[in-house]
């Protein structure tokens, strides 16, 4: 199994930068590895991905050395396992709101004694050609999981969550959050940003890992000073914008 730098350098207290793909595009996936991102995360919850879909991408990833996650749609150990085998080296879980919930994110991905996770000679294992001893604990030690902190209920359960073994990065997605609050669209408003500094500060007190989005520059700084280190921007809301001043340049 390939080891996973986007996880050692979190360990190391490093910042990482990624991007979400929500549409089948192998060729961007190769691209955005060869300018530098330390991950892509292959978005088959908001998005049409489908698992074959994904597969190809995650060939894409290994090809131009970034690190290739999933966020699946439903946190059910089954379906998790599927996203893996194919070889994902991490798993975007959304609303994880509880402890229970978060201890079963956490056993999904990893085998036992770890987890639960069933094992078979899949692409992730190598189809079998290394003793699939060898390859659990490669797994045990290089898979990410990222579970998603975004509304009231998460955050009021944070504490209890935060004391879950297993779990990565606690992922504070300002949007929904910004939904849950009230303030639908608007993660700037004082009382989101209020809930989100909290959380960063229990998560940092607890000497756990915090990642929120990329929303642009002076978000990500604000953050980043603030102690977060996992950092994902969407592919979309960066090629909008692009497309959009290169159309106005060529028109002027």
């Amino acid at each position: 199994m390939r080891p996973n730098p986007v996880k050692s350098r979190l360990q190391a207290g490093e910042c990482v930068y990624g991007l979400f793909i929500d549409f089948y595009a192998p060729n961007i996936v190769e691209i955005c590895g060869r300018l530098g991102f330390d991950f892509m995360i292959f978005d088959a919850e908001h998005g049409p991905l489908e698992l074959t879909q994904c597969l190809e991408m995650v060939r894409a990833a290994e090809l131009s050395n970034i690190v290739p996650i999933i966020r699946v749609a439903q946190n059910v150990q089954q379906v998790v396992l599927r996203y893996l085998d194919i070889g994902a080296l991490g798993i975007h879980l959304p609303m994880v709101n509880t402890a229970e919930e978060a201890r079963l994110a956490a056993q999904s991905v990893r085998y036992p004694p770890l987890g639960r996770r069933g094992l078979a000679s899949v692409r992730a294992a190598d189809y079998g050609l290394k003793p699939l001893a060898e390859y659990v604990t490669e797994a045990n030690r290089e898979l990410l999981l990222i579970t998603h902190v975004e509304n009231r209920q998460a955050l009021e359960n944070l504490p209890e969550m935060l004391k879950v073994e297993g779990v990565d990065v606690f992922f504070l997605g300002p949007t929904d959050i910004s939904s849950s609050l009230g303030h639908p669209g608007n993660p700037r408003h004082p009382e989101v940003m209020a809930a989100i500094e909290d959380a960063v500060r229990q998560i940092r007190a607890a000497g756990r890992v915090a990642g929120t989005l990329a929303i642009d520059p002076e978000w990500t700084r604000y953050w980043r000073e603030r102690g977060v280190q996992y950092f994902c921007g969407g592919v979309t809301r960066v090629l909008v914008p692009a497309l959009r001043k290169f159309l106005e340049e060529v028109r002027a």
